[in-house]
């Protein structure tokens, strides 16, 4: 329990005082399981039941059904809802990052060191081992084409796979096979022969690590150094009937990602994820994705709080939509700058972190790429420590410019 916090019980306020929320069993399900345990949706007057799926489609089909009241998602979903881009027709909303970072890619033994002739395969060197895939592909021309799994259309993993391959010269529609495969079943997948890498986050890069079946070519952090990952998502229509309850599901959020980021935190998480059944693998095996990531000692692996990883970015929305227009992802018609806008709720998220005394952005876009080393951002009377936000192949994305 965190005290000595100015938050408000709010619980004569409420439109709802239970909700059913939906995740997905990966580490970064962290704050919806540490809220349960601490109280802090006890704190808010809220009765949540968290409610394990599968997928990600299963995760839409959900919410967009009004299954869920809402859920951990893939922060590219609310864009794609937003665009008409998903089925169901919901239009959803996001007031609350709750992870940045955290995602990897891990290729097959086999691919690894065939790779390995070209160049060393080092997780922190993610260009060079795209390039060696590409003189790979150059020089030896397989039979097939490599087979590389992520684990959405719309999600930053498919995103981050692509950006990884475009940057070292493989065309990732010409010279790769890319597949969808839920989280939970990539490893097996890989095991199998099914696929030969995949982008995934955590835990399933460490479990293929553990059991010698993955090498880890390229940490998500590395890619593009402190990214939007999972959000908070709800359909816009619900918070607009529930603000009480919309703010108060932030607040409790908001304290939890808060617990997480004290690094001496970490193991307790990873302990909490196995006793309680959220993520069904070794607490070895967590501990090693929450505290560093798989075969990396990266203390930004995966963020939970610090430098204001939890404000939702309408710049990262619009670095998304970017990168969906970069691949003919979207219709000509799409209105990205309306989808853009309705995807995120700042003011939402800066009334809860006010009721927490926690300072905010001024500010709901922000450059990416500019900076290779913390910096400072203004926050009212304040500066928030940010962190660097570099992409691997040196770019600055510029939201004005979208």
């Amino acid at each position: 329990m965190v005290t000595g916090w100015p938050f408000v019980r709010s619980t004569d306020r409420l439109e709802r005082g239970s909700l059913t929320l939906g995740y997905v069993p990966l580490t970064d399900c962290a704050p919806l399981a540490v809220a349960a345990a601490h109280g802090y949706f006890r704190d808010e007057g809220l009765s949540v039941r968290l409610q394990p799926l599968r997928s990600w489609a299963a995760v839409r089909d959900h919410l967009h059904t009004g299954l869920i009241d809402g859920a951990q998602l893939l922060a590219p979903m609310v864009l794609a809802a937003n665009l008409g881009l998903e089925g169901g027709g919901a239009r959803l909303a996001t007031a609350l990052t709750l992870s940045l970072n955290g995602n990897g890619i891990t290729l097959s033994r086999e691919l690894a060191d065939r790779l390995s002739r070209y160049a060393a395969v080092d997780p922190r060197s993610p260009q060079a081992v795209a390039r060696a895939l590409a003189e790979y592909l150059r020089v030896e021309q397989p039979r097939r084409r490599p087979r590389l799994a992520s684990v959405y259309p719309f999600s930053s993993h498919h995103y981050l796979l692509r950006y990884w391959l475009a940057a070292g010269g493989v065309d990732p529609d010409r010279d790769v096979e890319l597949r969808v495969v839920p989280p939970p079943l990539v490893g097996e997948h890989l095991a199998d022969g099914r696929i030969d890498g995949f982008c995934v986050g955590e835990p399933w890069n460490s479990a293929a690590v553990s059991r010698g079946t993955g090498v880890l070519v390229a940490s998500g952090y590395r890619i593009w150094n402190n990214g939007q990952e999972k959000v908070l998502g709800v359909r816009r229509e619900w918070a607009e009937a529930h603000p009480q309850t919309h703010l108060a599901l932030v607040r409790a959020l908001l304290r939890a990602c808060r617990w997480l980021d004290r690094q001496r935190h970490r193991a307790d998480a990873a302990r909490l994820l196995a006793d309680e059944g959220y993520v069904a693998l070794p607490v070895t095996d967590l501990e090693r994705a929450l505290c560093c990531g798989a075969d990396v000692d990266e203390e930004d692996f995966i963020v939970f709080h610090r430098y204001a990883a939890n404000f939702p970015w309408r710049s990262h929305t619009l670095w998304f939509a970017r990168q969906m227009h970069r691949w003919g992802h979207l219709p000509e018609t799409a209105d990205v700058a309306a989808a853009a806008s309705a995807s995120v709720l700042p003011k939402v998220y800066r009334d809860a972190a006010g009721g927490l005394g926690l300072p905010c952005p001024d500010t709901d876009v922000k450059s990416e790429g500019r900076h290779a080393q913390p910096w400072m951002l203004s926050a009212g009377d304040t500066v928030l420590p940010m962190g660097p936000d570099r992409f691997m192949d040196g770019a600055v994305f510029e939201p004005s410019g979208i």
